[in-house]
């Protein structure tokens, strides 16, 4: 499902939060996993099978400075 997901990972998601951001960053992995937004610092714990169904990339933590 998500196997190379990380810490840190930034993944871009097929919706966008309402606050218009579309990246979310992997604060929290285990059985569910946690993402906090990157345009309004909303947190939200989502099951994996939820998060690899609305995953649309994963991105390194160092890449997401470049787009």
């Amino acid at each position: 499902m998500l196997p190379n997901l990380q810490l840190d990972n930034i993944v871009r998601l097929r919706k966008p939060h309402p606050c218009g951001e579309y990246k979310w960053k992997v604060i929290r992995i285990g059985a569910d996993i946690k993402i906090e937004c990157l345009g309004c610092g909303r947190q939200v714990m989502l099951s994996r099978r939820k998060l690899a169904r609305r995953v649309k990339e994963i991105l390194p933590a160092d890449q997401d400075k470049d787009l």
